[in-house]
């Protein structure tokens, strides 16, 4: 099933006809460079990702900024308790090809952290919208939410930026 759902998108990506059967539109969007990138979650510029669920966002890192990282090694992420600025960074992840700092999307308190990815950095590649969320934060502003991203436009972000 997921190989066949894989061929169908990618095949849709790159504009070739499959096989005449219909099937329901994915709940995702996949750039034509491969990156998935999930409706219903909002994105900022800088390619962190973030989950509403009313009183609590959960954030990560993209799966277009973990293609460009590469193997994740080491993740540094702030203690629960920590404020977070919108823009500001709150951690670190170090790859193989470099280490760059995750900046958070929204503003608030950090209150749960996602202490697999101390013993498997790798989750961040592996399944970086799932397994590989970073932390969860009370939001201060959640209108600052409104003003990320939705899927379209993130897609179009990465597809312009990587053009540069």
């Amino acid at each position: 099933m997921a190989l066949r759902l894989w061929a169908s998108s990618a095949a849709n990506a790159l504009k070739i006809s499959s096989s005449g059967a219909s099937r329901a539109a994915p709940a995702y969007s996949i750039s034509r460079y491969f990156s998935t990138v999930l409706d219903g979650l909002k994105y900022s510029s800088s390619h962190e990702w973030v989950k509403n669920d009313g009183s609590v966002a959960t954030i990560g890192i993209t799966d277009h900024a973990q293609g460009h990282l590469g193997e994740v090694v080491f993740v540094e992420l702030p203690d629960a308790g920590t404020k977070v600025s919108q823009g500001g960074a709150f951690g670190n992840v170090e790859s193989v090809k470099a280490t760059s700092d995750v900046n958070s999307p929204i503003s608030g308190e950090v209150v749960e952290v996602n202490t697999k990815l101390t013993e498997t950095p790798g989750l961040i590649n592996s399944s970086p919208y799932e397994d590989g969320w970073m932390i969860k934060v009370k939001p201060s502003s959640p209108s600052e939410i409104d003003g990320l991203l939705d899927a379209a436009k993130y897609t179009k972000h990465c597809e312009e930026e990587d053009a540069h």
